[in-house]
């Protein structure tokens, strides 16, 4: 399987939560990634 989100659905957790965490580690990442340009 391709997408990363299909073997989290096969284990039995819903699609929102899936979609739920994926924006969560998004933003995460993303607020990562300016501080480390702040700190330039």
């Amino acid at each position: 399987m391709s997408p990363l989100h299909h073997h989290f659905q096969l284990k039995g957790w819903p699609e929102n939560k899936i979609t739920v965490r994926f924006w969560i580690i998004g933003v995460i990442l993303a607020l990562a990634s300016l501080a480390t340009l702040k700190l330039r």
